[in-house]
């Protein structure tokens, strides 16, 4: 009768086992979702003002920036490197390309303004030649990446300076602005940039051969090269996936400004490194998804969004979102695999 009893009781087990890892699986899978949706509600309970169509679009328009910088950011953290001089290149991509797009004698280079989609790929090539001096650093002198894009959040920012002698670009073309300010079908521009952008990278990151060794150099970089994968090349390409998203979200800043500012940027690498962490990225590598970038994004500019509307100092939110940054990573289930 005992054995009889211990047969039966190993079913019951197994399906319990089963069914624990199932539940871990949906909330490893969905987890990040499930937090946006719910910081939403509790938002809209709090505030009545949430849920309106012109906030909705307000918090979208706030998080595109960010979000696109996410983006690169996973690329990068996801080989297990970093990504500190987004910010500098946001600036500089944001006016060197206002430069050729502006209507001031003064501010703007021979010949201005040039036709926006010129001024518009002047801007990415800066962002590209940025991320590609980092990558190449990094990937073919074995600089660490803290210390690389360190040193080009500094000299990017340097050359803002120098470019404009401190002096903002203003006065930009309407075109160039429309990136900016403009709508299509009443939703504005720079969430549909945000959303061209999380599809193709989505898409590379999910469905091709790149994409998976991406994640094979994180996970483990030697085994990557015993497999045959250039992994020096793979560094050098997602530090250049950086590097656009950053000059990408420098053009959409200063069309949104109006103009070309010195100052702009000036630490949006960490929100993009939060967005990143907070959406389930391991700082390890090998571990995350643009998705999951992209709700972090979102998470952020919900959370700022709530606390404004209710009233929350600014400080406060510093905090608040420092100790979400350090509460992903304690709960970060690659972290403890890998004794970190």
């Amino acid at each position: 009768m005992t054995d009889a009893l211990e047969q039966i009781s190993y079913p019951k087990t197994d399906r319990r086992t089963q069914s624990m890892a199932y539940v871990k699986t949906i909330i490893k899978r969905y987890g990040i979702i499930s937090a946006f949706i719910v910081l939403c509600v509790i938002l809209s309970i709090i505030s009545p003002y949430f849920l309106t169509r012109q906030n909705i679009l307000n918090v979208l328009r706030q998080s595109s920036i960010n979000g696109i910088l996410a983006v690169g950011m996973t690329f990068v953290i996801l080989t297990g490197g970093i990504d500190l001089s987004v910010g500098s290149v946001v600036a500089l991509a944001g006016i060197v390309g206002a430069s050729f797009a502006t209507t001031s004698s003064v501010a703007g280079v021979y010949g201005s303004p040039y036709p926006a989609p010129m001024a518009i790929m002047i801007g990415l090539l800066v962002g590209l030649a940025a991320g590609s001096v980092c990558g190449l650093v990094v990937s073919r002198f074995k600089v660490p990446p803290f210390v690389v894009t360190l040193g080009m959040l500094s000299s990017a920012r340097g050359l803002t300076m120098l470019y404009t002698l401190g002096r903002p670009v203003p006065t930009l073309t309407p075109s160039f602005r429309w990136m900016g300010t403009g709508q299509v079908i009443g939703v504005p521009v720079p969430i549909l940039i945000l959303l061209v952008v999380f599809a193709i990278f989505w898409w590379v990151l999910t469905r091709t051969r790149f994409g998976r060794h991406v994640y094979a150099v994180g996970g483990n970089a030697r085994a990557a090269t015993t497999s045959g994968i250039f992994v020096s090349r793979i560094r050098l390409i997602v530090y250049m996936i950086s590097g656009v998203t950053a000059g990408l979200a420098g053009l959409i800043l200063a069309a949104r400004t109006g103009s070309g500012l010195t100052q702009a940027g000036i630490a949006y690498e960490l929100d993009a490194i939060a967005a990143v962490v907070i959406g389930g990225t391991s700082l390890s590598g090998g571990v995350g998804t643009v998705t999951g970038s992209l709700f972090g994004a979102l998470i952020i500019a919900v959370m700022n969004n709530g606390l404004d509307l209710l009233g929350v100092d600014s400080n406060y939110q510093q905090i608040i979102k420092g100790l979400l940054i350090v509460v992903a990573v304690m709960i970060d289930p690659s972290r403890k695999k890998r004794g970190g």
